[in-house]
């Protein structure tokens, strides 16, 4: 694990650990690790997962958190919820974010609004860089 230092002797992780606060690095990790026990339960807790990126905003409130949230959400509260959050980003700020596009499609598609989420399966596909990822793309939106 490699650590920071923090100006006043101590690490940004030790610090973190100390106060019992979970940091940047602890509410990713912990996100990876519901998602892995998926592997020995075959369910995965998307409440908790939403909670975790929830606190992980407020500490990182970039784009990447927060198109995860609103995936994270809509599994656990429904897609109308995870749409909510999308809603709620600039979308300036996502004009060419790609995962905000294919999160939002799926979203749309669930709750059929067939015409928009085509819309947005297309800005996705458009943006993807992975032709793995486009196909997959290509393939939801039928």
């Amino acid at each position: 694990m490699v650590a920071s230092t923090d100006g006043r002797g101590g690490t940004s992780s030790g610090r973190s650990f100390q106060a019992r606060t979970p940091g940047r690095f602890q509410l990713e990790a912990a996100i990876q690790s519901v998602h892995a026990e998926r592997a020995r339960t075959g369910r995965t807790d998307w409440a908790a997962i939403a909670l975790f990126y929830e606190k992980l905003i407020s500490i990182s409130p970039a784009l990447g958190p927060r198109v995860g949230y609103a995936a994270a959400a809509a599994e656990a509260n429904g897609p109308e919820a995870g749409l909510q959050l999308l809603d709620e980003i600039e979308l300036e700020a996502v004009s060419a974010y790609q995962p905000y596009w294919a999160v939002r499609a799926d979203l749309l598609q669930k709750l059929g609004k067939s015409a928009e989420a085509s819309d947005a399966y297309d800005r996705a596909i458009g943006l993807a860089e992975d032709p793995a990822v486009r196909e997959f793309l290509l393939k939801k939106r039928g």
